[in-house]
Protein backbone atom coordinates (compact mmCIF):
# COMPACT_ATOMS: atom_id res chain seq x y z
CA UNK A 1 0.00 0.00 0.00
CA UNK A 2 2.84 2.33 0.95
CA UNK A 3 4.30 2.06 -2.45
CA UNK A 4 1.32 2.29 -4.24
CA UNK A 5 0.33 5.27 -2.61
CA UNK A 6 4.23 6.75 -2.97
CA UNK A 7 3.98 5.94 -6.56
CA UNK A 8 0.58 8.52 -7.16
CA UNK A 9 2.70 11.00 -4.51
CA UNK A 10 5.25 11.02 -7.87
CA UNK A 11 2.88 11.73 -10.62
CA UNK A 12 4.00 13.78 -13.12
CA UNK A 13 1.75 16.38 -14.60
CA UNK A 14 2.95 14.37 -18.25
CA UNK A 15 1.21 11.06 -16.29
CA UNK A 16 -1.67 12.79 -15.24
CA UNK A 17 -2.04 14.10 -19.01
CA UNK A 18 -0.88 11.07 -20.21
CA UNK A 19 -3.93 9.17 -18.10
CA UNK A 20 -6.67 11.63 -19.12
CA UNK A 21 -6.53 12.28 -23.02
CA UNK A 22 -5.77 8.39 -22.88
CA UNK A 23 -9.31 8.04 -20.67
CA UNK A 24 -11.13 9.98 -22.79
CA UNK A 25 -10.18 8.22 -26.26
CA UNK A 26 -11.31 4.95 -24.46
CA UNK A 27 -14.39 6.92 -23.39
CA UNK A 28 -15.44 8.27 -26.76
CA UNK A 29 -14.66 4.52 -27.67
CA UNK A 30 -17.42 3.71 -24.77
CA UNK A 31 -19.98 6.38 -26.74
CA UNK A 32 -19.73 4.89 -30.01
CA UNK A 33 -20.26 1.91 -29.76
CA UNK A 34 -22.34 1.02 -26.72
CA UNK A 35 -25.13 -1.18 -28.17
CA UNK A 36 -23.50 -2.70 -30.39
CA UNK A 37 -21.96 -6.68 -30.34
CA UNK A 38 -18.66 -5.19 -30.30
CA UNK A 39 -19.33 -3.33 -27.31
CA UNK A 40 -20.05 -6.52 -25.32
CA UNK A 41 -17.60 -8.86 -26.86
CA UNK A 42 -14.94 -6.19 -25.68
CA UNK A 43 -16.54 -6.18 -21.97
CA UNK A 44 -15.36 -9.89 -22.02
CA UNK A 45 -11.95 -9.12 -23.00
CA UNK A 46 -11.51 -6.31 -20.00
CA UNK A 47 -12.78 -9.40 -17.93
CA UNK A 48 -10.25 -11.22 -19.28
CA UNK A 49 -7.04 -8.62 -18.89
CA UNK A 50 -8.04 -8.17 -15.29
CA UNK A 51 -8.24 -11.88 -14.52
CA UNK A 52 -4.83 -11.59 -16.29
CA UNK A 53 -3.19 -9.24 -14.06
CA UNK A 54 -4.33 -11.21 -10.84
CA UNK A 55 -2.95 -14.26 -12.60
CA UNK A 56 0.55 -12.65 -13.16
CA UNK A 57 0.42 -11.00 -9.64
CA UNK A 58 -0.03 -14.33 -8.01
CA UNK A 59 2.19 -16.10 -10.18
CA UNK A 60 0.05 -18.66 -11.91
CA UNK A 61 2.42 -18.97 -14.95
CA UNK A 62 0.38 -21.11 -16.99
CA UNK A 63 -2.76 -19.36 -16.41
CA UNK A 64 -1.80 -16.12 -17.00
CA UNK A 65 0.08 -17.31 -20.55
CA UNK A 66 -3.83 -18.83 -21.25
CA UNK A 67 -5.30 -16.09 -20.57
CA UNK A 68 -3.08 -13.77 -22.65
CA UNK A 69 -3.67 -16.50 -25.44
CA UNK A 70 -7.36 -16.03 -25.05
CA UNK A 71 -7.12 -12.12 -25.95
CA UNK A 72 -4.98 -12.12 -28.44
CA UNK A 73 -7.25 -14.50 -30.26
CA UNK A 74 -10.29 -12.53 -29.60
CA UNK A 75 -8.50 -9.47 -30.70
CA UNK A 76 -8.30 -10.93 -34.33
CA UNK A 77 -11.86 -12.58 -34.23
CA UNK A 78 -13.51 -8.69 -33.25
CA UNK A 79 -11.60 -7.47 -36.38
CA UNK A 80 -12.43 -10.04 -38.45
CA UNK A 81 -16.23 -10.85 -37.59
CA UNK A 82 -17.54 -6.96 -36.95
CA UNK A 83 -15.53 -5.75 -39.39
CA UNK A 84 -18.28 -3.89 -41.01
CA UNK A 85 -20.11 -3.21 -37.34
CA UNK A 86 -16.61 -1.31 -36.32
CA UNK A 87 -16.62 0.33 -40.05
CA UNK A 88 -20.10 1.77 -39.46
CA UNK A 89 -19.52 2.65 -35.73
CA UNK A 90 -16.22 4.59 -37.62
CA UNK A 91 -17.91 6.66 -40.15
CA UNK A 92 -18.68 9.86 -38.69
CA UNK A 93 -19.63 12.43 -40.72
CA UNK A 94 -17.28 14.59 -39.60
CA UNK A 95 -14.36 15.02 -36.91
CA UNK A 96 -16.48 16.90 -34.47
CA UNK A 97 -18.95 13.99 -34.30
CA UNK A 98 -15.79 11.15 -33.79
CA UNK A 99 -14.33 13.17 -31.04
CA UNK A 100 -17.03 15.60 -29.23
CA UNK A 101 -20.95 14.91 -30.03
CA UNK A 102 -22.99 13.31 -27.30
CA UNK A 103 -26.53 11.90 -27.85
CA UNK A 104 -28.02 14.44 -25.94
CA UNK A 105 -31.79 14.32 -27.29
CA UNK A 106 -33.74 11.30 -26.40
CA UNK A 107 -35.75 10.54 -30.34
CA UNK A 108 -38.89 8.39 -28.98
CA UNK A 109 -40.09 5.63 -30.62
CA UNK A 110 -44.48 6.50 -31.41
CA UNK A 111 -45.30 3.16 -30.16
CA UNK A 112 -49.09 3.95 -29.13
CA UNK A 113 -49.60 4.94 -33.37
CA UNK A 114 -46.82 1.75 -34.21
CA UNK A 115 -49.42 -0.29 -31.80
CA UNK A 116 -52.82 1.09 -33.97
CA UNK A 117 -51.43 1.12 -37.54
CA UNK A 118 -50.50 -2.78 -37.04
CA UNK A 119 -54.34 -3.05 -36.16
CA UNK A 120 -55.41 -1.00 -38.79
CA UNK A 121 -53.93 -3.56 -41.22
CA UNK A 122 -55.50 -6.38 -39.50
CA UNK A 123 -58.54 -4.75 -39.70
CA UNK A 124 -57.68 -4.31 -43.48
CA UNK A 125 -56.49 -7.74 -43.75
CA UNK A 126 -53.61 -6.32 -45.15
CA UNK A 127 -50.21 -8.51 -44.45
CA UNK A 128 -46.98 -6.00 -42.41
CA UNK A 129 -44.12 -7.11 -41.18
CA UNK A 130 -42.40 -4.52 -38.54
CA UNK A 131 -39.04 -4.36 -37.06
CA UNK A 132 -37.71 -2.49 -33.90
CA UNK A 133 -34.48 -3.16 -33.39
CA UNK A 134 -33.11 -3.62 -29.94
CA UNK A 135 -28.86 -3.30 -29.42
CA UNK A 136 -27.81 -5.37 -32.10
CA UNK A 137 -26.70 -4.46 -35.27
CA UNK A 138 -28.92 -6.06 -37.58
CA UNK A 139 -26.68 -5.32 -40.94
CA UNK A 140 -25.75 -8.51 -40.97
CA UNK A 141 -28.33 -10.30 -41.21
CA UNK A 142 -30.69 -7.94 -42.98
CA UNK A 143 -30.61 -7.92 -47.12
CA UNK A 144 -32.40 -5.50 -49.94
CA UNK A 145 -33.76 -2.66 -47.93
CA UNK A 146 -34.74 0.34 -49.75
CA UNK A 147 -33.92 3.65 -47.73
CA UNK A 148 -36.84 5.39 -46.76
CA UNK A 149 -36.34 7.88 -43.78
CA UNK A 150 -39.74 9.05 -43.28
CA UNK A 151 -41.31 10.33 -39.99
CA UNK A 152 -43.39 7.40 -38.28
CA UNK A 153 -47.44 7.86 -38.75
CA UNK A 154 -50.25 5.45 -39.45
CA UNK A 155 -50.85 6.91 -42.89
CA UNK A 156 -47.26 5.72 -43.81
CA UNK A 157 -47.12 2.43 -42.27
CA UNK A 158 -50.14 1.73 -44.00
CA UNK A 159 -49.20 2.96 -47.25
CA UNK A 160 -45.70 1.10 -47.06
CA UNK A 161 -47.88 -2.07 -46.99
CA UNK A 162 -50.46 -1.60 -49.23
CA UNK A 163 -50.65 -3.99 -51.95
CA UNK A 164 -49.97 -2.07 -54.11
CA UNK A 165 -46.92 -0.81 -52.73
CA UNK A 166 -43.78 -2.78 -54.30
CA UNK A 167 -42.32 -2.96 -50.95
CA UNK A 168 -45.16 -4.47 -49.06
CA UNK A 169 -43.53 -8.33 -49.07
CA UNK A 170 -40.51 -7.09 -46.94
CA UNK A 171 -40.16 -5.73 -43.59
CA UNK A 172 -40.10 -1.72 -42.20
CA UNK A 173 -37.24 -1.52 -40.06
CA UNK A 174 -38.63 1.73 -37.31
CA UNK A 175 -35.66 3.31 -35.19
CA UNK A 176 -36.27 5.99 -32.94
CA UNK A 177 -39.58 8.47 -34.79
CA UNK A 178 -38.76 7.13 -38.30
CA UNK A 179 -39.20 4.30 -40.67
CA UNK A 180 -35.54 3.95 -41.85
CA UNK A 181 -35.87 0.84 -44.28
CA UNK A 182 -38.90 -0.14 -46.35
CA UNK A 183 -38.59 -3.54 -48.27
CA UNK A 184 -35.94 -5.28 -46.18
CA UNK A 185 -35.83 -9.28 -46.56
CA UNK A 186 -35.63 -11.56 -43.01
CA UNK A 187 -33.40 -14.70 -42.61
CA UNK A 188 -36.05 -17.54 -42.55
CA UNK A 189 -36.45 -19.68 -39.39
CA UNK A 190 -35.41 -22.99 -39.74
CA UNK A 191 -36.95 -23.93 -36.44
CA UNK A 192 -39.98 -27.22 -37.19
CA UNK A 193 -41.87 -26.19 -33.80
CA UNK A 194 -43.76 -23.52 -35.91
CA UNK A 195 -47.28 -24.17 -36.64
CA UNK A 196 -47.67 -25.51 -40.05
CA UNK A 197 -50.09 -22.35 -41.13
CA UNK A 198 -47.18 -19.63 -40.61
CA UNK A 199 -46.36 -18.64 -43.91
CA UNK A 200 -43.06 -16.57 -44.75
CA UNK A 201 -43.94 -13.48 -42.76
CA UNK A 202 -44.14 -15.07 -39.52
CA UNK A 203 -40.97 -17.84 -40.62
CA UNK A 204 -39.39 -14.49 -41.25
CA UNK A 205 -39.76 -12.55 -38.26
CA UNK A 206 -39.00 -15.48 -36.08
CA UNK A 207 -35.81 -16.28 -38.15
CA UNK A 208 -34.75 -12.52 -36.94
CA UNK A 209 -36.01 -12.46 -33.46
CA UNK A 210 -34.05 -15.93 -32.78
CA UNK A 211 -30.72 -14.10 -34.25
CA UNK A 212 -31.06 -10.62 -32.85
CA UNK A 213 -32.72 -8.96 -29.83
CA UNK A 214 -35.40 -6.94 -32.54
CA UNK A 215 -38.97 -7.15 -31.62
CA UNK A 216 -40.80 -8.31 -34.58
CA UNK A 217 -44.62 -7.60 -35.53
CA UNK A 218 -46.47 -9.72 -37.74
CA UNK A 219 -49.46 -9.18 -39.40
CA UNK A 220 -51.54 -11.83 -41.30
CA UNK A 221 -53.51 -11.19 -43.98
CA UNK A 222 -55.46 -14.64 -44.20
CA UNK A 223 -56.30 -14.38 -40.01
CA UNK A 224 -55.62 -10.81 -39.75
CA UNK A 225 -53.77 -11.66 -36.25
CA UNK A 226 -51.17 -9.54 -34.68
CA UNK A 227 -48.00 -11.65 -33.75
CA UNK A 228 -45.18 -10.47 -31.19
CA UNK A 229 -41.95 -12.56 -32.43
CA UNK A 230 -39.25 -11.44 -29.96
CA UNK A 231 -35.99 -14.21 -28.73
CA UNK A 232 -37.32 -17.52 -29.74
CA UNK A 233 -41.40 -16.58 -28.51
CA UNK A 234 -44.06 -15.99 -30.91
CA UNK A 235 -47.13 -14.86 -29.39
CA UNK A 236 -50.91 -13.69 -30.87
CA UNK A 237 -51.40 -10.35 -28.92
CA UNK A 238 -55.79 -9.97 -29.38
CA UNK A 239 -55.55 -6.28 -27.68
CA UNK A 240 -53.97 -3.13 -28.92
CA UNK A 241 -53.18 -2.08 -25.30
CA UNK A 242 -51.05 -5.29 -24.77
CA UNK A 243 -49.50 -4.52 -27.91
CA UNK A 244 -48.58 -0.60 -26.88
CA UNK A 245 -47.50 -1.82 -23.21
CA UNK A 246 -45.03 -4.92 -25.26
CA UNK A 247 -43.36 -1.91 -27.69
CA UNK A 248 -43.37 -0.03 -24.32
CA UNK A 249 -41.03 -2.38 -22.94
CA UNK A 250 -38.99 -3.09 -25.63
CA UNK A 251 -38.14 0.22 -26.65
CA UNK A 252 -38.13 1.99 -22.88
CA UNK A 253 -40.45 5.02 -23.83
CA UNK A 254 -42.04 5.44 -20.84
CA UNK A 255 -38.82 6.42 -18.80
CA UNK A 256 -39.98 9.93 -20.50
CA UNK A 257 -37.48 12.91 -21.89
CA UNK A 258 -36.83 13.82 -18.24
CA UNK A 259 -36.10 10.27 -16.99
CA UNK A 260 -34.04 9.13 -20.03
CA UNK A 261 -31.43 12.55 -19.55
CA UNK A 262 -30.43 11.61 -15.83
CA UNK A 263 -30.27 8.39 -17.01
CA UNK A 264 -28.23 9.43 -19.73
CA UNK A 265 -26.55 11.71 -17.52
CA UNK A 266 -25.28 8.86 -14.81
CA UNK A 267 -24.27 6.53 -17.68
CA UNK A 268 -21.88 9.00 -19.20
CA UNK A 269 -20.69 9.82 -15.91
CA UNK A 270 -20.10 5.75 -14.63
CA UNK A 271 -18.26 5.58 -17.94
CA UNK A 272 -16.16 8.64 -18.09
CA UNK A 273 -15.24 7.68 -14.51
CA UNK A 274 -14.69 3.57 -15.15
CA UNK A 275 -12.41 5.03 -18.09
CA UNK A 276 -10.10 7.46 -16.07
CA UNK A 277 -10.14 4.15 -13.27
CA UNK A 278 -9.43 1.28 -16.29
CA UNK A 279 -6.54 3.54 -17.63
CA UNK A 280 -5.15 4.41 -14.19
CA UNK A 281 -4.52 0.73 -13.08
CA UNK A 282 -3.46 0.19 -16.73
CA UNK A 283 -0.80 2.91 -16.21
CA UNK A 284 0.13 1.71 -12.55
CA UNK A 285 0.78 -2.04 -14.15
CA UNK A 286 2.90 -0.63 -16.25
CA UNK A 287 4.60 2.33 -14.29
CA UNK A 288 5.25 -0.98 -11.64
CA UNK A 289 5.97 -3.69 -14.29
CA UNK A 290 8.36 -2.11 -16.71
CA UNK A 291 10.83 -1.56 -13.87
CA UNK A 292 14.19 -0.52 -14.64
CA UNK A 293 16.98 -1.12 -12.59
CA UNK A 294 20.56 1.50 -12.27
CA UNK A 295 22.91 2.33 -10.48
CA UNK A 296 23.93 6.29 -10.24
CA UNK A 297 26.99 7.84 -8.56
CA UNK A 298 26.22 11.65 -7.77
CA UNK A 299 28.30 13.72 -5.46
CA UNK A 300 26.94 14.74 -1.79
CA UNK A 301 25.89 18.31 -1.28
CA UNK A 302 26.08 20.33 1.44
CA UNK A 303 23.85 23.09 2.59
CA UNK A 304 22.95 25.40 5.52
CA UNK A 305 26.64 25.33 6.94
CA UNK A 306 27.47 28.07 9.83
CA UNK A 307 29.94 30.44 7.89
CA UNK A 308 31.85 29.79 10.90
CA UNK A 309 32.50 26.42 10.55
CA UNK A 310 34.59 24.86 7.98
CA UNK A 311 34.02 21.12 6.18
CA UNK A 312 37.50 19.61 7.15
CA UNK A 313 36.67 16.40 5.75
CA UNK A 314 34.63 13.63 4.78
CA UNK A 315 34.41 10.43 4.78
CA UNK A 316 32.93 10.30 0.76
CA UNK A 317 32.30 12.32 -1.58
CA UNK A 318 29.94 10.48 -3.70
CA UNK A 319 27.47 8.01 -3.38
CA UNK A 320 25.70 5.45 -5.23
CA UNK A 321 21.92 5.05 -5.06
CA UNK A 322 20.57 2.38 -6.86
CA UNK A 323 17.31 3.55 -8.92
CA UNK A 324 14.09 1.82 -10.72
CA UNK A 325 11.76 3.36 -12.92
CA UNK A 326 9.71 2.59 -16.12
CA UNK A 327 12.94 2.13 -19.10
CA UNK A 328 11.74 5.44 -20.77
CA UNK A 329 12.16 7.23 -17.14
CA UNK A 330 15.48 5.82 -16.22
CA UNK A 331 17.16 6.64 -19.95
CA UNK A 332 15.93 10.43 -19.39
CA UNK A 333 17.41 10.76 -16.51
CA UNK A 334 19.45 13.97 -16.53
CA UNK A 335 22.49 14.37 -13.80
CA UNK A 336 20.94 17.60 -12.35
CA UNK A 337 18.16 16.00 -11.34
CA UNK A 338 19.73 13.43 -9.18
CA UNK A 339 20.71 15.25 -5.95
CA UNK A 340 22.23 13.94 -2.64
CA UNK A 341 21.48 16.95 0.05
CA UNK A 342 22.84 16.45 4.09
CA UNK A 343 21.86 20.04 6.16
CA UNK A 344 24.27 20.61 8.16
CA UNK A 345 22.36 23.41 10.42
CA UNK A 346 22.32 21.21 13.54
CA UNK A 347 26.03 20.15 12.97
CA UNK A 348 28.83 20.36 15.41
CA UNK A 349 32.36 21.21 15.48
CA UNK A 350 34.11 17.72 15.39
CA UNK A 351 32.69 14.43 13.72
CA UNK A 352 29.30 14.24 12.42
CA UNK A 353 27.58 11.10 10.96
CA UNK A 354 24.79 11.44 8.61
CA UNK A 355 22.30 8.90 7.37
CA UNK A 356 21.42 9.15 3.80
CA UNK A 357 17.20 9.16 3.75
CA UNK A 358 14.85 9.41 0.75
CA UNK A 359 14.71 12.70 2.42
CA UNK A 360 17.46 13.58 1.89
CA UNK A 361 17.30 13.01 -2.24
CA UNK A 362 15.95 14.32 -5.03
CA UNK A 363 14.73 12.06 -7.91
CA UNK A 364 12.79 12.85 -11.19
CA UNK A 365 8.80 11.95 -10.69
CA UNK A 366 8.20 7.94 -11.40
CA UNK A 367 11.69 7.28 -10.06
CA UNK A 368 12.50 5.29 -7.31
CA UNK A 369 15.31 4.27 -4.81
CA UNK A 370 15.98 1.46 -4.12
CA UNK A 371 19.54 1.43 -2.23
CA UNK A 372 21.81 3.98 -1.23
CA UNK A 373 25.82 2.88 -0.91
CA UNK A 374 26.92 4.00 1.63
CA UNK A 375 23.53 4.85 3.74
CA UNK A 376 25.72 6.99 6.44
CA UNK A 377 28.40 9.75 5.21
CA UNK A 378 30.70 11.31 8.54
CA UNK A 379 31.66 14.44 8.12
CA UNK A 380 34.47 16.33 10.67
CA UNK A 381 33.87 20.39 11.03
CA UNK A 382 36.52 22.82 12.81
CA UNK A 383 35.95 26.55 13.63
CA UNK A 384 36.89 28.53 10.16
CA UNK A 385 40.60 30.91 11.36
CA UNK A 386 43.20 32.56 9.32
CA UNK A 387 46.63 32.18 8.70
CA UNK A 388 49.54 33.75 7.24
CA UNK A 389 52.31 31.49 6.08
CA UNK A 390 55.21 32.05 4.02
CA UNK A 391 55.12 30.69 0.33
CA UNK A 392 57.81 28.63 -0.82
CA UNK A 393 58.46 27.86 -4.60
CA UNK A 394 58.24 24.28 -5.85
CA UNK A 395 61.03 23.61 -7.78
CA UNK A 396 61.63 20.55 -10.07
CA UNK A 397 64.38 19.35 -12.49
CA UNK A 398 67.71 20.72 -13.14
CA UNK A 399 69.04 23.77 -14.59
CA UNK A 400 71.20 23.21 -17.96
CA UNK A 401 74.32 22.16 -17.42
CA UNK A 402 76.65 24.98 -17.04
CA UNK A 403 73.95 27.59 -15.04
CA UNK A 404 73.27 27.81 -11.46
CA UNK A 405 70.45 29.67 -9.69
CA UNK A 406 72.02 32.26 -7.54
CA UNK A 407 68.66 34.22 -6.40
CA UNK A 408 65.00 33.74 -6.52
CA UNK A 409 62.87 36.30 -4.28
CA UNK A 410 59.26 36.38 -4.10
CA UNK A 411 56.18 38.88 -4.32
CA UNK A 412 54.44 38.11 -2.08
CA UNK A 413 56.54 36.01 0.01
CA UNK A 414 53.37 35.25 2.46
CA UNK A 415 50.04 34.31 2.21
CA UNK A 416 46.94 34.19 4.29
CA UNK A 417 44.72 30.98 4.43
CA UNK A 418 41.16 30.26 5.56
CA UNK A 419 40.27 27.50 6.51
CA UNK A 420 39.41 24.68 9.94
CA UNK A 421 41.38 25.27 12.96
CA UNK A 422 42.75 21.67 12.97
CA UNK A 423 44.00 21.87 9.74
CA UNK A 424 45.97 25.06 9.96
CA UNK A 425 47.37 24.15 13.28
CA UNK A 426 49.75 21.28 10.69
CA UNK A 427 50.28 24.13 7.75
CA UNK A 428 53.64 25.92 8.25
CA UNK A 429 53.96 26.58 4.45
CA UNK A 430 52.53 27.09 1.67
CA UNK A 431 53.91 26.22 -2.14
CA UNK A 432 53.59 27.03 -5.42
CA UNK A 433 52.74 25.11 -8.43
CA UNK A 434 56.00 23.11 -9.83
CA UNK A 435 58.46 24.83 -11.18
CA UNK A 436 60.41 23.70 -14.02
CA UNK A 437 64.46 24.56 -13.80
CA UNK A 438 65.15 22.78 -16.93
CA UNK A 439 63.04 25.39 -19.13
CA UNK A 440 65.29 28.39 -16.73
CA UNK A 441 67.66 29.89 -19.82
CA UNK A 442 68.59 33.31 -18.19
CA UNK A 443 67.57 35.70 -15.65
CA UNK A 444 63.51 36.69 -15.78
CA UNK A 445 60.30 36.80 -13.87
CA UNK A 446 57.26 34.38 -13.83
CA UNK A 447 53.94 34.51 -12.36
CA UNK A 448 52.80 31.22 -10.71
CA UNK A 449 49.76 29.87 -8.83
CA UNK A 450 49.65 28.58 -5.07
CA UNK A 451 48.92 25.25 -4.30
CA UNK A 452 46.31 24.72 -1.62
CA UNK A 453 46.44 21.28 0.58
CA UNK A 454 43.88 20.58 1.60
CA UNK A 455 41.70 21.45 -0.93
CA UNK A 456 39.33 22.83 1.64
CA UNK A 457 41.65 25.27 2.20
CA UNK A 458 41.27 29.11 0.73
CA UNK A 459 43.03 32.20 -0.10
CA UNK A 460 41.91 35.12 1.97
CA UNK A 461 40.60 37.72 -0.49
CA UNK A 462 43.35 39.73 1.39
CA UNK A 463 45.78 37.88 -0.19
CA UNK A 464 46.71 36.81 -3.88
CA UNK A 465 46.31 33.38 -5.23
CA UNK A 466 49.40 34.56 -7.59
CA UNK A 467 52.91 35.28 -6.53
CA UNK A 468 55.65 36.70 -8.83
CA UNK A 469 59.00 35.45 -8.91
CA UNK A 470 62.00 36.74 -9.69
CA UNK A 471 65.22 35.06 -10.35
CA UNK A 472 68.57 35.38 -11.06
CA UNK A 473 70.31 32.76 -13.15
CA UNK A 474 74.21 32.85 -13.76
CA UNK A 475 77.32 30.79 -15.39
CA UNK A 476 79.50 28.41 -13.11
CA UNK A 477 82.59 30.54 -14.35
CA UNK A 478 81.07 33.73 -13.06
Amino acid sequence: MNNFLALFLTLRWQDIIDILLVSYIVFRFYILIRGTNVFRVLIGIAFLWFFHRIAVFLGFIVTSWAIQGIMAVAALIIIVVFRNEIRSVLQAKNVKALLWNYPHKMVETPVDIIAESAYELAQLRSGGLIVLPGKDNLQEVLHSGIPWGGLVSKEMIVSIFWPDNPVHDGAAIIKGNRVEEAGVVLPLSRRKDLPSYYGTRHRAAAGLAEATDALVIVISEERGDVTVALGSSMRVVKRKGDLGRILHDHTGVPLGQAGYRRKQKLELCTAALASVLFITGVWFTFARGLDTLITFETPVEYINRDPAIEISDTSVNDVRLHLSGSDALIKSIRPEQVKVRLDLSRSVVGPNTFSIAQKNISLPPGVFLKKVEPSSVTVILDHVKRKEVPVQIDWAGKLPEGLILSEARLDPEKAELIGGQQILKNISTVYTEQVSLSTIQKSGTMTVKLVLNPASLIISPNSSDKVTIEYIVKTRDQ
